[in-house]
């Protein structure tokens, strides 16, 4: 066995309270730290409510369904942070196809997660581009980590490939809370708007075919433009 495989298993393994003492970030949240959406909204509703009025340009950008419900406003979130803090099933990684670490959110999961991420990500042997593979966790809060590769520039196809594929590999695997950064918005350039529409509407119907299998899904931003986005379209693919 190599040595990332038996700290695989030791991490996985341990108590929750003994796992904790091996974090490598101080201040870990859990699940109930992250309010759902239909919280979130209730405590904000009037400036939401501003906030879609002023962005109204931001819906417009793409076609959106009229029939929404309220439906999985109490699985859902969003959540301005270090996605590499949060004490959750799995947390998805925006990665390069080597899976072998970068920049941004890539290089902080990896930093986060200690050497065994990368050494356990050798043995992956990359992944496409619309693709996503799981590994361990391992010093992070999360117990596993879902990599998946985003389009460089505008491609919606593949965009909706990643937020499907690592939704795929969570239920696969029989995990039940998952976080997403804004994947391909970075320096891959796909436009912010467009991109949380994909992200939001996969999402979405995801949940509607599988929503006895997951308990939360959370949307980490970091830019407050990210914010003003995803404040403004969960009004409209999560309507309470």
């Amino acid at each position: 066995m190599s040595d990332f495989s038996a700290e695989k298993q030791k991490y996985l393994s341990l108590p929750l309270e003994e796992r904790r003492k091996l974090y490598s970030v101080p201040n870990f949240l859990t699940v109930e730290d992250v309010k759902p959406w239909n919280k979130y909204y209730a405590e904000k509703e009037d400036e939401l409510r501003q906030t879609l009025k002023t962005n109204s340009n931001i819906v417009q950008c793409t076609s959106v369904p009229t029939s929404l419900t309220s439906k999985f406003s109490d699985v859902v979130s969003l959540w301005r942070g270090d996605i590499t803090l949060l004490e959750i099933d799995a947390i998805v990684n925006a990665a390069n196809s080597s899976l072998l670490g970068g920049g941004g959110v890539d290089g902080a999961i990896h930093r986060a997660a200690g050497p065994c991420l990368k050494a356990e990500c050798r043995t992956l042997n990359g992944c496409q581009t619309g693709d996503a593979k799981i590994s361990g966790g391992y010093q992070l809060p999360a117990k596993y980590v879902i990599h998946t590769v985003g389009p460089r520039g505008e491609q919606p196809d593949l965009l909706k490939s990643c937020y499907n594929r690592s939704l795929e590999v969570l239920t696969e695997n029989n995990l039940r809370t998952i976080a997403f950064p804004c994947i391909s918005t970075g320096i891959y350039g796909y436009p912010q708007k467009k991109a949380a529409h994909v992200a939001l509407m996969t999402v979405r119907d995801f949940l509607e075919q599988n929503q006895s299998k997951v308990d939360r899904v959370i949307f980490v931003l970091f830019l407050e433009e990210d914010v003003t986005i995803y404040e403004t379209l969960m009004q409209v693919y999560f309507p309470l």
